[in-house]
């Protein structure tokens, strides 16, 4: 077997490539696109290549056939955990061997270790942690939107390598065509019945406003924990322009206290089963496939990406009162298309999010872990840390 360093535009075509061999007989695999693997890699678009680095590796059997792939990574926002230099890996796709897996475990490994890592987690995202982050270990079913998806073996080759669980991730579950419970419609009623708070759909022609509502709720909301900065205007006008397309107004809602936003849910149509066909292309033709599709009502998944409350407001109800307001929207409107919600990954150091997950109906649908590699043999592995 040979390992190959991804530096011309012929390899990173083999690298684009590979996932196609690996699942070529499984009918639930849907590929990422092509487009958003390689902008991970690209410094003119990916702003942590600029203080960061990266590095991709293909392999290839004695026959000339390429068996796997791997890329490793430095951010530079995340590379400091509790005073450990971490650094990270992921792409990775491999055949069912041992040997291959170590191989390309080991260029990733080393090359770390040469740039002054101390260990390593994995499968992870040079980027935020909304996509291509985890290994999926149960809930074999057809992948949300940028989710990783990998044949069940994936953990073994991990495992065997010396990988240790770092953190557990969980997708939670939701039939929209089921009522809400009557637990959950009693936790929004006082919430609902105070004069001082209202909600608001988000609108397209005033995601600028809505943009500063969502940073505000979720710096005081998240900023706080681990390795999660402070957003900037600039970054949440980005996310809002990014989702324009694709959005459903009536997923997307706010909560106020009086004029201060004080809450957000932000869910998207699910496009991913739209995008199988594509085979990871996503040009002119298929961009106006989807838009049409996403106003066919052809979307029957909800993805939750992101929710937020601000401390003060947290435990109250306010989670329950976005879903029963959601509810009512959708009684408002019978067309809505939506069959189930799946919220994006809730790590099990977040207990506090696990509960809201739960209080909304949600139930563990999926699991992905991300694992850590210790070099050091000095340091000691422990678990990501809880949030109290």
């Amino acid at each position: 077997m040979q390992l190959i360093l991804v530096d011309n535009k012929a390899l990173e075509r083999v690298f684009l490539n590979i996932p196609f061999s690996i699942y070529a007989n499984d009918p639930v695999w849907i590929p990422h696109l092509e487009s958003d693997v390689s902008k991970t890699f690209d410094a003119e678009k990916n702003k942590l290549l600029k203080e960061g680095e990266a590095r991709r590796w293909v392999l290839q059997d004695d026959t000339g056939k390429y068996i796997g792939r791997i890329a490793a990574f430095i951010n530079p926002k995340t590379r400091n955990w509790n005073g450990i230099q971490v650094g990270g890996l992921g792409f990775f796709e491999c055949i069912h061997s041992q040997q291959a897996a170590n191989l390309l475990f080991d260029a990733a490994s080393d090359w770390l270790k040469q740039k002054g890592m101390q260990a390593v987690d994995g499968p992870i995202n040079l980027g935020e942690r909304d996509a291509f982050w985890g290994l999926l270990v149960d809930g074999f079913s057809e992948p949300m939107y940028r989710a990783n998806y990998n044949p069940p073996y994936y953990a073994e080759l991990f495992e065997n390598y010396g990988f240790q669980l770092f953190f557990r991730q969980f997708t939670y579950y939701r039939d929209t065509r089921e009522p809400l419970s009557s637990v959950i419609l009693q936790r929004a009623e006082k919430v609902l019945n105070n004069s001082r708070i209202t909600f608001q759909m988000a609108k397209k022609n005033r995601l600028k406003e809505f943009g500063e509502y969502f940073r505000t709720v979720y710096n005081e909301a998240w900023a706080k924990h681990q390795n999660v900065g402070a957003m900037t205007s600039e970054r949440a006008q980005a996310i809002m322009k990014a989702i324009r397309p694709i959005m459903d107004e009536r997923l997307l809602w706010f909560a106020f206290d009086g004029d201060r936003p004080i809450a957000f849910s932000l869910m998207l149509p699910d496009i991913n089963t739209m995008l199988r066909k594509n085979k990871g292309k996503f040009g002119i033709y298929q961009k106006l496939k989807l838009l049409w599709d996403l106003r066919s009502g052809k979307a029957e998944r909800i993805f939750g990406v992101i929710f937020g409350i601000v401390p003060d407001f947290q435990g109250q109800g306010m989670e329950s009162a976005l879903a029963v307001t959601l509810e009512k929207e959708k009684a408002k409107t019978p067309i809505m298309p939506y069959q189930s919600l799946e919220m994006n990954w809730i790590g099990d150091f977040n207990p506090k999010m696990m509960k809201v997950a739960e209080m909304v109906g949600g139930k563990i649908f999926k699991e992905h872990r991300t694992f850590r590699l210790i070099f050091d043999q000095h340091i000691e592995f422990e678990r990501e840390k809880e949030i109290l």
